[in-house]
């Protein structure tokens, strides 16, 4: 029963995902390759949260322009059914975002407003094992957006896990400066 409910669930997702694409302003980055798109899409802001002070030593002020990453919920959601282990799970996210993450400096490298963006950013919960991929985990200041971005990826967690999940583990930027990625995902290693 559970299961028919997921997949109603993200069949209705997914029916509303195109309009959020067309009202967010993202964008794919990335090919096809092998038919299928990076799990990433990315639009381009500007910062209004604390300073923020990386670990390579670059610092990300109010009104620094950065590429905002989004994960590809719905699809990620939908890959992510043919696992049960919370292990397997967290190795699946985990090898999609390393492999997406060279597209994204490819796409920042090429953008029109490259030499502003001084980094990317992604709010998620998903924050476990993120140092390895070179992101830095940041504490939200703002406690309203805080508990916004909680409540708001409740239901993907919940979805995702096949159970309700309490909302324990808080939300956290996850950044990374631009000199950063491109050494480690530069994009010399698209094909």
């Amino acid at each position: 029963m559970r299961s028919k409910a997921t997949q109603w669930l993200l069949s209705v997702w997914g029916l509303m995902d195109p309009l959020y694409y067309a009202c967010s302003r993202l964008e794919y980055v990335g090919g096809k390759e092998n038919g299928c798109r990076s799990i990433f899409r990315v639009r381009l802001l500007r910062y209004k949260g604390e300073t923020i002070h990386l670990s390579d030593g670059t610092t990300i002020a109010a009104n620094d322009w950065l590429l905002k990453i989004h994960l590809h919920n719905v699809r990620l959601l939908r890959e992510l059914m043919q696992y049960r282990s919370d292990i397997q799970k967290g190795r699946y996210i985990f090898e999609q975002v390393k492999a997406g993450l060279p597209y994204v400096a490819h796409h920042l490298y090429h953008h029109k407003q490259s030499s502003r963006i001084k980094g990317i950013i992604g709010v998620t919960m998903l924050n476990k094992g993120c140092e390895r991929l070179g992101f830095d985990a940041i504490d939200i200041g703002n406690s309203f957006y805080r508990w916004f971005k909680m409540a708001s990826h409740w239901p993907m967690m919940t979805v995702a896990q096949h159970r309700l999940m309490p909302l324990v583990r808080p939300p956290k930027y996850l950044v990374m400066s631009k000199e950063k990625l491109f050494s480690l995902y530069g994009c010399h290693l698209i094909h």
